[in-house]
């Protein structure tokens, strides 16, 4: 059994639930997983099964609202470091970020063994240097396992590999009702991957004439959008629920509508069948909800595919404004159909 593991992945909440997997991994060979989180990913790592510490830090170089960089934060970050005392850790990164600048601060915060991928020459920097074909289009969650796997942590035989978080999770039917809904969660963190919100008003209606119920979810920023999207026709819990309750109203549902945001891997996580918006800007084989009953709309070969923009280059952005309300709605009732026959 090895030490304490200080496991980084300090991004949103979809990219921590993804890396969940390789977490559990980490943590079926080690005494003890510290998860280095950002403040958009903390909450998601509280749920992630194996995690027994959280540490947070504002990483400048990859959070979208970067602090500047400066003597006393990044003095702050050691000695956090330094009083969870990892014996070595694990740096999981996206193809297009890299993890030297974490590996040099870990170094100086004492980390012995540090694994990470690395298309770069790292030097001392990295103990196990991962190196992956980039241009092929692998899971994140299957390119995560790979560098657990690498650094010594293989997945044990027992576990399946998929998404999952820990439960017990809390009661919400107070703000539910009974399960069988359809969850439609409107926000996405950037523009590129928005459905109409007026295409969103038309699904939640279409889906309420089909006789089913709806709730709309988002967070305290999306008050707004999940207001609108609602209207009469569904149950607003706009900036209502933790994350946590979050995960138990998509775990009480049948399916969920959801474009390209961490709620649809949450979805994933408690095994909900997702009706996913995705735009092309990031390949869907990398970054779609993993392992569980999908239905992917939107034109995955659009001309914006693989741009990784947050605003879309393509004027009238055909790639989800092509997708009607109808295809959501039948898309909806097949993915309900379906789950139904492989519960009863």
């Amino acid at each position: 059994m090895r030490g304490t593991v200080l496991a980084a992945r300090p991004d949103n909440a979809g990219d921590v639930l993804l890396a969940g997997p390789a977490i559990r991994a980490i943590a079926a060979h080690a005494r003890e997983v510290v998860l280095l989180a950002g403040p958009h990913g903390a909450a998601a790592a509280e749920l992630l099964p194996g995690v027994s510490r959280v540490l947070r830090w504002r990483v400048p170089w990859i959070d979208p609202a970067p602090p500047p960089v400066t003597p006393d934060d990044t003095e702050r970050f050691l000695a956090t470091v330094r009083d969870a005392a990892p014996d070595e850790a694990v740096i999981f990164t996206s193809f297009h970020q890299s993890a030297l600048p974490l590996a040099l601060l870990l170094r100086l915060a004492g980390v012995r063994r540090i694994a990470a991928i690395s298309g770069d020459y790292p030097g001392s920097l990295l103990d196990v240097r991962h190196v992956v074909d980039e241009d092929v289009d692998v899971p994140e969650v299957e390119r995560m396992l790979g560098l657990a796997a690498a650094a010594g942590f293989p997945l044990p035989p027992d576990d399946d590999g998929a998404l999952a978080v820990r439960r017990p999770l809390p009661e919400v039917g107070r703000l539910t009702g009974p399960p069988g809904y359809v969850v439609v969660h409107p926000g996405v963190s950037a523009p590129a991957r928005a459905w109409p919100p007026a295409r969103f008003v038309e699904t939640v209606r279409e889906l309420r004439r089909a006789g089913l119920r709806v709730v709309v979810t988002g967070g305290p920023d999306e008050r707004a959008l999940t207001a609108y999207v609602a209207g009469d026709d569904a149950v607003d819990l706009g900036g209502v629920t933790s994350f946590a309750e979050l995960a138990a109203v998509l775990d009480g549902a049948c399916a969920v509508v959801a474009g390209n945001t961490g709620p649809a891997h949450l979805a994933a996580a408690v095994g909900t069948p997702v009706v996913s918006l995705f735009a092309p800007v990031v390949p869907a084989a990398r970054w779609a909800p993993y392992r569980t009953p999908l239905t992917l709309l939107g034109d995955q070969n659009a001309p914006c595919a693989g741009t990784r923009a947050r605003i879309c280059p393509v004027p009238g952005h055909p790639c989800l404004t092509d997708v009607t309300s109808a295809q959501v709605v039948t898309a909806v009732r097949d993915l309900a159909v379906a789950e139904e026959a492989t519960t009863t």
